[in-house]
């Protein structure tokens, strides 16, 4: 009986220790990423002090970047899958092919009854 009593209040505790735990680490973690931006990317960070017009001018370019990544992107993805279209179409006319010789060399049509006598 005494395992049970002292349950709530452990789980209770270590719920809160866990709490606390993560959150710290989740902030020195997100501090450290903040840190490490890549040159280019301090250059588009926008002072707070900016006026309207900048940021409206810098949200701007990141969207013209953003589409023209995604531009290419999607150019690479419709060759892939040309490509790809492309050697299906080439593997289903070469297995049409083998079954066309394999029904050729039977003597009979696919469509074809076999021939019976007739009395």
């Amino acid at each position: 009986m005494s395992q049970r009593d002292g349950f709530a209040s452990g789980f209770f505790l270590g719920a809160i220790f866990g709490s606390v735990v993560g959150g710290i680490l989740g902030a020195v973690v997100a501090s450290r990423g903040e840190s490490e931006l890549d040159p280019e990317q301090q250059e588009r960070q926008i002072p707070p002090d900016s006026t309207l017009e900048a940021k409206k001018a810098s949200w701007r370019r990141r969207q013209i970047k953003a589409s023209e990544a995604e531009g290419m992107e999607m150019e690479m993805a419709r060759r892939s899958l040309e490509d790809k279209i492309a050697q299906l179409n080439a593997t289903i006319d070469e297995v049409r092919q083998q079954l066309g010789n394999v029904n050729n060399n039977s003597g009979q049509g696919i469509n074809e009854k076999p021939l019976t006598k007739e009395t």
